[in-house]
């Protein structure tokens, strides 16, 4: 497929001698012979000539020992022996084009790149026996494989690296090659420029050993290893860059100024010589059927043959006729659809006939033109589901089709719906078929006539073209087209009539149809068409036809070339003398070259004649554009050129010189045809007039070409009306031409040459590449042995402006992981030395599942649709973005700061005001006695206790929804009795010692908890250590006993015996627990005199969490911020004695332990209590507790809500039936430390409406480490709610996400690009003061900046309790002070980042309202490209791109963006979303992702408020403990 040209090419060698070499490469290829004894003999052949070939003096040979050309695979390191597998060898493809390929090859000295990691289950080839080789009908269009008897061996083409010096030499002699130059990528080059800063930063120290995580494991060393790789320099940095609506630049590429132009002069119009005039034309071509079939009706017009090769009809011209007239009567009067006929002249028809059936299409064709009906001709589609079927369904609904004409044995085949019918294919219009053999088909009356005229401008015939994108259109071509097609091919290629013409193309479209069906008939030729069927079966048989019929002319494309060469052994008897013209319709194919060049070597001794090869250029639109023609018929001699690659991708022609590695080497596909005038346009824009030495679009103007896409005026102007003007700006004709999409150039002799196709054209950043120039690249780096030939895909997808270039390969069933990874990277290190264009991706496929075209080869745009789906389902996959993608934007570089006076005269000036706001004044709010009253909570728990005694104040519910156990006052208070006694005696503990509290959720947690307070001790809440997970639970409850310096631990029976168990010795180390008390039947006792605090700012309890990011945090809660915390909740949410509220959070830390264990003894109002964990097995237990106790007011957390959303998403009818009824609820409060997250509780309310839940109901709130209770949102409720002391409803702003990455923010509309919906995270509680302050000047922000939210208020924590009291991290945390503006006041910072609104609404005092809004976790971000990135920003365009991504969490290492996604699907689909995942990253958030890793649903760690643990996972990743499915590295 690469080869271009053949290397011996300087020298003719003789005939014998080539007869030799043929017959020795093929023992070769069958495995015959050696690959040492091919060599010996074929340079023993050669000898006399090599000295010739080289142009090198063969004294300076001797002397140099510079092998030859005849020695080029000796150059292949000794111990590699060829490795027999069951391919063909492609020797007599352009040896040189491989040569090439391994030279650049060798430049590379085998780079280290990491492969990919994958799980064993996903190797699904288990085994090579459970494989189905490639159908054979998997052959391409160009060239197919073949099913072969007999082992061949392929040549090892790995090249040593000694081969540079020789290689300059010998292919100096040689015309022809491909391959290129290599750019500055290599390690050992010096780098043009500087490397761009994305390289630059990954050249730190890698190693970071201090996240505990040993650097030496796998998985790191695969990143040190893709670190390396990436350290490479990059093409050098462009300058220019176009604004993408903001300030994130994408980088334009900008012209190179030493880029090659096009210096020649302007082309003019070439005319075609002009058609034949005194010749006797037919009127028509139903005329000249008409007159044959009257004249000569036993002339032969076309044989069929099956599969055997044995002739199994000869159709006659007198045949012909009689069944065309038979079915143009029929069509027209035997059809009737309600009493109407069915079709009225110029209705469509489709015709649907296999490609074994030529003789019925042929009668199906003339009948309709006949009629005066439009034939369609389309594939038969084989299942409801062929690639591209719905599209071809698309073209004949628009034609308005409504018969399809078949045969018998084809209907047969058909798929069939229950009524036996032909079932409805997807997106095709109801059609009636009509089965077209004889039987079916009534004789017409004598005097009947069909009514077909001469020929004229209505349409004749629409041929269907699939365009690059995958939709299908229609090409019209008229009647008068048609007869001047038939006229311009017959006068070009010379056909006379009862000449014979063998047929292997497919006779219902292109040349197949132009010379097999219309001509042929126009000038009374036999034709004899050749199947598919029987190509694969006998590769030969064209020629075994060409021989026996004696033809004159055969119809092949290159690929029938190709095969007959593999097959031609032992053949001695075949003649080709008889052929006066080979006709090669994919002539204008970059391999064509090669398969004419080694066909004529072979076949030369057999009769074959140089001259008798004749390529062609044809286009759906314009029909034959060019054909070359022999001598005698006035040709010219043929020519080939030898083009610069690199010239080609700037679109100018330059006959290569020194450069022999990256040439293409063309042949010319002859002149233009009669009658037909052609010209060279720019491809883009204007239609201006190209140069002489510039590649271009052909067009033609003549009578003979298409004349509309059916249906489709607009495109059909810009296609088959373009009027090509000079530079002047002049029409260069009064006739509009048609557009070919070849691109090509006129050449010497005005010899048309084609160079490409505009549908493979891929344009990356400036330059043009060919599909096809990088298919035969890929193919030369070891053509047979992991790939199958002819099964390539080369397609571009857009990301991220601008064109990125993928290659999809069907992988043979035995190549191992490691083969196969090594050839992908060979491939990229080809493909991007010779083109100097990197592979964005490069995926392998399982054998035989790439969707095909009609006749073998590959269907590309539904290939190209499947990987933008997720469907290719490939089994390996290489993506190489960070060296492809070079237009990202510039990394930020921070700006030097401004000074604090400037900076506030500053915000003045823009009006923008500081980012403060501040919840309600307590001073106004009530009655201060009661405060002082109620500063110690014990002493509030005495006083309940002692007036309302019998008050209940918790209730506690199992997951049946039953009540356990219940506390009033006075019981709560005793049972706090108890364990004050009990601590004091049993474990003789003193004032200030601190208490672990391990308890399950519920009320002995609380007495517990009193109970230390009682006695003057320090609680600790601990979750207890979970049974069937001691190994990673009960060492974080170890760690918490330990760093809080607890003297005694406090729990139930069951947790003691499971804290000294054999299990968990194994996880811990047992002895070393302090002191363990059950209180479970502890003895009633009474402690004589209650503890009383000296001071309020004595420590009352410690609350310890673990962050997101891993780091273990105790703080501590002295008495005076416990009340406060108590207080201020209590106002906000209105809580009274009266009150019922139900609570559905974890008890151990934050604002979940404060609601579950001092807001109820502050406010005296009844808590229903709902452990979390018993929504495991019941789901519906919250919501049917909140509407049994219509409680008003209720609390949950993030988890507990998606497993509402998730587990009760269809049962919410159950649910009603049930009696569940949500409408009691004035507001829902998640109590979250996180951006709120607005799909889910907007989801959680949608779901819910149903249930009565108000549409406003749900609301956030947000605490953190510092203060646990900064924002709530409660609903207007109450007797306050007239006055409207609960404030707005919270409002929802959408800013741009770019802006936010440089901690700016910009509000956008809804649905903007780039927009970023985020909820207000509730309104400030009263007595709580907010700032927003730089995360590292400490200077306050304005309004529009993103920064840390800072917080000042009562109920502030007052520190860190950590082993080491770090006070450094104390200071800064618990009393930062601004560096400029209101230096007075103490804040403690919470670590997240924020922004203040001022909104429209307001509050009780008449205040306008101000909204706080939470973007995320300041220790969460990632800074990359000098940009601060939230991940679940990230997160969330992921888990969009791909429906089986159920969950994704993403992190850095060293520099590299590592996104984890849980496949909830089929493993084998897992590398689908390698491709996606990066794509989606790129497009929004302009980032290149490092790894890929895809694991099982489940393996992202979340703790109990549903936040994900990224830290967990990444030290999981790198200690390589996810057990992934598949790990990426992208390039």
């Amino acid at each position: 497929m690469a080869d271009r040209g053949c290397a011996l090419e300087a020298v003719p060698l003789p005939a014998e001698v080539r007869e030799s070499l043929a017959e020795l490469e093929l023992e070769l290829s069958e495995g015959d012979i050696t690959q040492k004894g091919y060599e010996k003999k074929r340079a023993k052949l050669l000898a006399r000539y090599i000295p010739l070939i080289q142009g090198v003096d063969p004294s300076l040979q001797a002397e140099n020992r510079i092998p030859g050309p005849s020695q080029t695979t000796a150059a292949a390191p000794k111990q590699q022996k060829p490795r027999p597998t069951n391919s063909r060898d492609e020797r007599f493809r352009s040896d040189v084009h491989t040569e090439a390929v391994q030279a650049a090859l060798a430049k590379y000295k085998e780079r280290k790149m990491p492969m990919p990691s994958k799980r064993r289950s996903v190797l699904v080839h288990s085994s090579v026996e459970t494989y189905t080789p490639p159908d054979t009908s998997s052959a391409s269009e160009d060239e197919g494989s073949l099913r072969r008897p007999g082992r061949l061996t392929s040549t090892p083409l790995q090249s040593h690296s000694n081969v540079e010096p020789w290689l300059d030499r010998v292919i100096q002699g040689s015309s022809t090659s491909s391959s290129a130059s290599s750019t500055s990528s290599h390690p050992g080059g010096r780098p043009a420029a500087a490397p761009s800063a994305a390289a630059a930063t990954l050249t730190g120290p890698v190693a970071h050993a201090h996240i505990g995580v040993p650097v030496n494991s796998r998985v790191s060393s695969k990143i040190q290893q893709l670190l390396n790789t990436l350290k490479r320099p990059k093409r050098p940095p462009l300058k220019e860059f176009f604004v993408d609506d903001f300030e994130e630049l994408l980088e334009v590429q900008q012209p190179d100024p030493n880029q090659p132009k096009p210096e020649g002069s302007q082309t003019a119009v070439l005319k075609g010589e002009p058609l034949a005039v005194g010749t006797a034309w037919p009127p028509s071509l139903l005329a000249a059927l008409q007159r044959w079939g009257m004249t000569q009706p036993k002339a032969p017009c076309l044989t069929a043959l099956d599969t055997a090769g044995k002739a199994i009809y000869t159709l006659t011209y007198g045949k012909l006729w009689s069944r065309s007239l038979k079915l143009a009567y029929t069509l027209l009067n035997k059809l009737t659809s309600k009493n109407e006929p069915l079709l009225k002249p110029g209705d469509r028809v489709a015709l649907v006939f296999p490609n074994s059936d030529p003789v019925m299409f042929m009668v199906g064709f003339y009948g309709c033109l006949l009629a005066e009906l439009v034939p369609v001709p389309i594939e038969v589609p084989l299942t409801r589901k062929d690639a591209g079927s719905q599209q071809v369904g698309f073209l004949l609904g628009s034609c308005g089709v409504a018969l399809a004409l078949t045969t018998d044995a084809c209907q047969k085949g058909l798929p069939k719906a229950q009524t036996g019918e032909v079932a409805a294919f997807k997106g095709w219009p109801p059609l009636a078929w009509l089965v077209i053999d004889g039987k079916h088909l009534t004789k017409p009356p004598k005097d009947w006539h069909p009514p077909a005229r001469d020929a004229g401008a209505g349409t004749a015939y629409i041929e269907y073209k699939t365009s690059k994108e995958g939709s299908t259109v229609g090409v019209t071509v008229s009647h008068a087209s048609l007869l001047a097609q038939c006229r311009a091919l017959t006068q070009a290629c010379g056909y006379s009539e009862a000449e014979t013409l063998t047929n292997v193309l497919d006779f219902k479209r292109d040349a197949g149809l132009w010379h097999g069906v219309l001509t042929s008939v126009m000038n009374r030729m036999h034709v004899v068409s050749i199947p598919y069927a029987l190509m694969k079966v006998n590769p030969l048989s064209w020629i075994q036809k060409v021989c026996s019929y004696k033809a004159r002319a055969a119809l092949v494309k290159s690929r029938d070339m190709h095969w007959s060469l593999l097959a031609q052994r032992g053949q001695r008897d075949v003649s080709l003398s008889s052929l006066r013209m080979l006709i090669v319709a994919d002539g204008a194919n970059p391999w064509s070259i090669s398969s004419c060049d080694a066909f004529l070597n072979v076949f030369q001794s057999r009769g074959l004649r140089p001259e008798v090869i004749c390529p062609c250029a044809s286009s759906p639109e314009a029909l034959t554009v060019a054909i070359r023609r022999p001598p005698d018929l006035g040709g010219p001699p043929p020519r080939k050129a030898v083009l610069s690659m690199s010239g080609l991708s700037f679109g100018v022609i330059r006959v290569d010189t020194e450069e022999k590695l990256s040439v293409l080497t063309v042949q010319d596909v002859g002149q233009v045809l009669p009658g037909a005038d052609v010209c060279v346009v720019k491809v883009e824009g204007t239609p201006y007039l190209c140069k002489t030495d510039e590649v271009g679009e052909i067009c033609v103007n003549s009578s003979a070409t298409g004349t509309a896409y059916y249906g489709l005026l607009g495109i059909t102007k810009s296609v088959f009306e373009t009027v090509p003007v000079t530079a002047g700006g002049a029409p260069v004709s009064d006739r509009p031409f048609t557009r070919t999409g070849l691109l090509g150039f006129i050449g010497p002799d005005n010899l048309v040459f084609v160079v490409g196709k505009l549908d493979g054209l891929m344009v990356v950043g400036v330059r043009r590449h060919n599909a096809d120039d990088i298919v035969a690249t890929a193919l030369a780096v070891e053509p047979m042995k992991f790939v199958y030939r002819g099964r390539i895909a080369v397609f571009s997808v857009t990301v991220l402006h601008d064109d990125r270039i993928v290659l999809v390969a069907e992988q043979r069933p035995d190549a191992s992981e490691e083969d196969s990874f090594q050839w992908m990277s060979r491939v990229l290190q080809a493909i991007d030395s010779i083109h100097q264009v990197g592979v964005y991706c490069l995926a392998l496929v399982p054998a035989n599942t790439l969707p095909k075209a009609p006749l073998g080869g590959i269907h590309i745009s539904e290939t190209k649709q499947r990987f933008l789906e997720g469907m290719l389902h490939p089994c390996n996959v290489l993506m190489c973005p960070h060296t492809c993608v070079t237009n990202l934007p510039k990394p930020r570089q921070k700006q030097p700061e401004v000074g604090p006076a400037s900076m506030i005269v500053g915000n003045l000036v823009a009006g923008k005001r500081i980012a403060q706001a501040s919840g309600r004044e307590l001073a106004h709010l009530e009655d201060s006695d009661q405060a002082r009253k109620f500063l110690f909570l014990p002493d509030v728990l005495q006083w309940r206790a002692h007036t309302t005694p019998d008050h209940p104040l918790f209730l506690l519910l199992n997951a049946k929804g039953t009540v356990t156990s219940t506390a009033t006052c006075v019981q709560l208070h005793k049972r706090a009795e108890r364990v004050a006694a009990a601590l004091m005696e049993k474990a003789r503990l003193s004032v200030g010692d601190h208490v672990a509290l391990v308890y399950p959720p519920g009320v002995d947690l609380i007495a517990a908890f009193y109970g230390c307070l009682y006695c003057g001790c320090v609680p600790v809440t601990v979750r207890p250590p979970h049974p069937q997970n001691l190994a990673t639970t009960l060492p974080t409850v170890k760690m918490i006993v330990e760093v809080s310096k607890s003297a005694c631990v406090l729990t139930t029976q069951a947790i003691m015996r499971l804290l000294k168990s054999k299990d968990a010795a194994a996880a811990v180390d047992v002895r070393t627990w302090p002191t363990i008390l059950d209180t479970d039947d502890i003895p009633k006792k009474k402690v004589a005199s209650i503890f009383r605090p000296p001071s309020p700012d004595l420590l009352a309890y410690l609350d310890f969490s673990v962050s997101t990011t891993g780091i273990l945090a105790g703080v501590k809660m002295s008495h005076a911020a416990t009340s406060a915390l108590c207080r201020s909740i209590k106002l906000q949410c209105e809580l009274y004695p009266s009150r019922q509220i139900a609570i559905c959070l974890d008890p151990y830390c934050g604002l979940g332990f404060a609601l579950w264990c001092l807001c109820s003894v502050y406010s005296g109002h009844q808590s229903v209590l709902v452990p979390p964990l018993e929504l495991e097995s019941n789901v519906s237990l919250w919501l049917s507790a909140v509407s049994q106790y219509k409680a008003r007011v209720t609390f949950c957390s993030y988890s507990v809500m998606e497993m509402c959303t998730k587990g009760l998403g269809a049962q919410t009818g159950v649910l009603r039936t049930k009696g569940v009824n949500l409408s009691c609820v004035r507001t829902c409060m998640v109590v979250a430390e996180e951006r709120p997250r607005i799909a889910l509780t907007q989801s959680f309310s949608k779901l819910f409406k149903d249930l009565g839940l108000p549409a406003r109901a749900v609301s956030t709130t947000f605490g953190c480490r510092v203060n646990v209770a900064i924002c709530l949102q409660p609903n207007r409720l109450g007797k306050l709610a007239e006055q409207g002391t609960a404030g707005p409803d919270p409002t929802t702003v959408y800013v741009d996400m770019r802006a936010l990455r440089h901690d700016r923010v910009r509000l956008v509309e809804r649905g903007s690009p780039h927009s970023l919906p985020l909820t207000e995270s509730g309104k400030i509680l009263p007595g709580v003061k907010v700032i927003i302050a730089h995360t590292e000047t400490k200077g306050p922000l304005g309004d529009s900046h993103l920064g840390e939210i800072w917080v000042s208020s009562p109920h502030n924590a007052t520190g860190y309790y950590t082993v080491y009291g770090e006070e450094a991290l104390h200071a800064d945390h618990f009393s930062a002070r601004l560096s400029f503006g209101d230096t007075q006041t103490i804040w403690a910072r919470t670590g997240y980042l924020g922004f203040l609104r001022r909104t429209e609404l307001t509050d009780a005092s008449g205040e306008r309202h101000d909204a706080l809004y939470v973007v995320g976790s300041l220790d969460e971000t990632l800074e990359l490209r000098g940009m601060r990135y939230h991940p679940i920003d990230i997160e969330t365009s992921v888990v969009r791109a791909h429906r089986s991504i159920a969950e994704c969490a993403v992190f850095t290492w060293t520099n590299l963006l590592v996104v984890v996604v849980e496949l909830d699907g089929l493993e084998q689909d897992a590398l689908d979303l390698v491709a996606l995942v990066t794509n989606v990253v790129l497009e929004e958030h302009h980032l290149v992702v490092g790894v890929v890793v895809i694991v099982d649903p489940g393996v992202i760690p979340i703790n109990s408020r549903g936040e994900k643990q990224r830290m967990h996972l990444r030290d999981g990743f790198l200690a390589d403990q996810l057990d992934p499915i598949y790990v990426a590295y992208n390039m």
